[in-house]
């Protein structure tokens, strides 16, 4: 593993963590996990981070599998347990129903909610206050573009976010880590890499927003930095009312 890399990530996520208040000692942690790089790359973060910090919690990872053939669910399960944590797994047909006839909604949208929603009550049983998610900060732009263009709204993804009047609070540990930057540590920690199997994951609205930002990050390294400060500088003097 390069030094650079995981010191880089580990400074990121430990100035998220700090400026948030993410995490507190005793806390009981749900983890989503997807089998992509960014949430394996959060599970792996904040299960070695416990073996060097003062301050005890415990994780308990979940995967809410959506129901679509090939399921990696057991794969997954194993590359877990490699790390020292135990998966759960929620079978569902959330995602095969959202792409179906019956669903007249977005199914990205629906199959979405159902997993968010299915994941509190998970962390309700287990006794969990923080949810932790896998998005970073091209998720976080990516959101606040969406937002904008399909919504009307403007706004996007906090880094700690309350929910249900403080009851959960969702934690966002890898908000100032850019893409790129967890693809290399994908890769340097060799990752093991789960197809997404979801027939709307090449043509999603993210996707149309993620292609369109990357040829707009291609003309000025500054720009995707520049993006992500002005969401916590608005000027609101300056916007309609």
């Amino acid at each position: 593993m390069p030094d650079y890399t995981y010191k880089a990530i580990n400074h990121d996520i430990g100035l998220a963590l700090h400026r948030y208040d993410m995490i507190a000692d005793g806390d009981r942690i749900l983890v989503g996990v997807s089998g992509g790089k960014d949430s394996l790359s959060l599970l792996w973060s904040l299960s070695e981070r416990l073996s060097r910090i003062p301050i005890r919690y415990q994780l308990y990872p979940v995967y809410v599998d959506p129901g679509f053939e090939g399921s990696f669910s057991s794969d997954l399960s194993m590359w877990c347990h490699s790390i020292g944590q135990d998966l759960r797994v929620e079978q569902t047909d959330f995602g095969v129903f959202a792409h179906s006839d019956k669903n007249r909604e977005n199914p990205c949208f629906l199959c979405a909610r159902w997993r968010r929603r299915r994941l509190f009550e998970i962390a309700d049983t287990l006794g969990c206050t923080k949810i932790a998610l896998g998005h970073h900060k091209d998720d976080i732009i990516e959101t606040f573009f969406i937002n904008m263009c399909y919504t009307g709204v403007i706004g996007t993804m906090l880094p700690a976010q309350p929910m249900f009047e403080g009851k959960f609070t969702i934690i966002r540990p890898l908000a100032f880590i850019d893409e790129p930057r967890l693809i290399r540590f994908a890769r340097d920690q060799r990752f093991p890499k789960f197809e997404n199997t979801c027939p709307s994951a090449a043509i999603s609205k993210r996707q149309e927003i993620k292609s369109h930002l990357n040829r707009l990050y291609s003309g000025n390294k500054k720009i995707k930095d520049n993006i992500f400060r002005s969401l916590s500088h608005v000027n609101l003097e300056y916007m309609l009312k």
